[in-house]
């Protein structure tokens, strides 16, 4: 079985199917009158405007050891800028111990209300009993966002999300983002809200696009449901946001994979972009996880290159990650 990938617009395949429930659909956005286009985010914060500027994320660590392993040697080799760690997973607790020997990196949650996996899972932080909506009858969260989206209730989800940060907190770690797996986060408005609103009472920045309308519209050519109210909520939100969001593209070879994921960053406009993908550690337990296993082996294989960060650097890249972009921010804040 082989999960969505995480996405921080829940623009996730098959979730196109909760437009069927009045309750959570709605028209889509309006286009906006064409105008002068608005500054990116980089350029908010200081980078030069005509500059691509590059996360390169790993999500999924604390799901298993291989991930943790391969996570670790990217970040301590400086050849990826962030990385984002399962809360409820059995390994959280020892990559959280290792980020506590490391913390100006860039390591923070990737808020799970999903367990995916036929045989591997995990439950709530939040007792079960205060979070009924997140719990398939085993006791183990949901395997689906549509199940998430169709059962929880918008308190039972900032309960367990409030839950998983606490525990972050607990163990001596300060978190430098949140955020979602599978994009469960953006499968509903008022999950969304839940979201935001812990990301800033935390001041902690939530993984979340700006939505101008060439965004907007790209996503909506895909059939996902944006609305009017999805746009005002992230206008609402205060800390800093990416320019756009992309996954490690797949490849039937690893020189496959290597050329499109080049082939990605030089087809990218100026902003910052944030490229997510799954490293991880060949080993026989891994095979029994995931049948992504070869795309995952793969990923580390291409980010542990130190050739390809040089190569990026030739293209004239700059790099980020979400603890330098609050930092500018503030700075930002502090000049007016």
């Amino acid at each position: 079985m082989r999960p969505t990938r995480s996405f921080p617009l829940a623009f996730v395949p098959g979730l196109a199917l909760l437009l069927a429930l009045p309750c959570l659909a709605q028209e889509p956005a309006s286009a906006q009158a064409p105008g002068k286009p608005e500054p990116t985010w980089a350029a908010r914060l200081g980078y030069p405007p005509e500059k691509r500027v590059l996360i390169l994320h790993a999500d999924d660590i604390g799901m298993c050891y291989e991930a943790n392993q391969a996570a670790k040697a990217c970040l301590e080799g400086g050849r990826i800028q962030s990385a984002a760690a399962m809360v409820p997973c059995p390994w959280f607790d020892e990559i959280a111990a290792w980020y506590k020997e490391h913390p100006d990196l860039d390591v923070g949650l990737h808020l799970a209300l999903t367990s995916e996996w036929r045989h591997y899972r995990w439950g709530p932080v939040a007792p079960r009993h205060e979070v009924p909506g997140l719990v398939d009858p085993d006791g183990y969260l949901w395997r689906s966002v549509l199940d998430v989206a169709t059962r929880a209730r918008a308190a039972e989800v900032e309960k367990e999300i409030r839950a998983q940060v606490e525990r972050a907190l607990s163990r001596g770690i300060r978190p430098g983002h949140l955020d979602t797996h599978m994009g469960t986060l953006y499968a509903r408005l008022d999950f969304t809200r839940a979201y935001l609103k812990v990301a800033e009472e935390y001041g902690i920045p939530a993984m979340a696009i700006e939505l101008t309308p060439g965004v907007l519209e790209e996503f909506q050519r895909q059939g996902y449901p944006l609305t009017e109210e999805t746009r005002r909520i992230s206008r609402e939100y205060k800390l800093p946001k990416l320019d756009g969001f992309k996954a490690a593209p797949e490849g039937k070879t690893y020189e496959e994979k290597h050329e499109r994921f080049f082939a990605l960053v030089r087809s990218l406009p100026p902003g910052i972009t944030e490229i997510i993908f799954h490293p991880s550690v060949e080993t026989e337990g891994l095979k029994k996880i995931t049948g992504s296993w070869q795309q995952r082996v793969w990923e580390a294989r291409l980010f542990s290159d130190p050739e390809t960060k040089r190569t990026l650097e030739t293209e004239g890249v700059l790099f980020t990650d979400w603890k330098e972009m609050m930092r500018r921010h503030a700075d930002r804040g502090k000049a007016r």
